[in-house]
């Protein structure tokens, strides 16, 4: 059996100390018992290691497909942009494609301009690109006809590495009109 011994050897005598100052041994004793008999202390903590990688995991996911949304939005302005300086340039543009993408990517300086692909339909005519180049398209011009720009930008919605969609593509496209 142990002997509960207090400073320098001798027998504890804390009960007979507190009691001197007015505190009773089993009120001070028994809530402190109480709390590491019932059980419940730490069933919050447990609960929350257990959620925290799923929460990061859906915030993570949240996160990633509002950067391609943003990129979308991004995309959607430049071609805008790009069409309507197309549509100002009309006249005087001797490659309107190569044209079209530096207006295009200086309104998108996020998107990796090597990422971006465009298309442009002058006068109902498509012309052959070489890359973004279609120079001596400028014939199909013609003032008062309509001319749509149309650009893609692949993105990939990936969760620590785990992709989701390998396919994702976004799409802009816009018609600008002349009067």
């Amino acid at each position: 059996m142990f002997k509960l011994t207090g400073w320098r050897g001798q027998h504890a005598k804390w009960p007979m100390r507190w009691k001197a100052i007015g505190v009773d041994a089993e009120s001070a004793i028994l809530p402190r018992a109480r709390l590491f008999r019932s059980g419940e202390e730490g069933n919050a903590l447990v609960e929350f290691a257990l959620m925290l990688p799923v929460m990061l995991l859906i915030m993570t996911g949240i996160f990633s497909i509002g950067i391609a949304y943003s990129n979308e939005l991004t995309l959607t302005q430049a071609v805008g942009a790009g069409a309507q300086y197309l549509q100002q340039i009309r006249t005087s543009s001797s490659d309107p494609c190569a044209d079209t993408f530096t207006a295009i990517t200086n309104a998108a300086p996020n998107l990796r301009s090597a990422n971006i692909s465009v298309t442009i339909t002058m006068n109902g005519v498509t012309p052959d690109q070489t890359g973004n180049s279609c120079s001596g398209a400028q014939t199909n011009l013609v003032q008062g006809a309509n001319v749509t720009v149309n650009a893609t930008y692949p993105c990939n919605i990936t969760v620590y590495k785990f992709a989701f969609s390998s396919s994702c593509l976004l799409t802009a496209q816009v018609t600008e009109y002349e009067y």
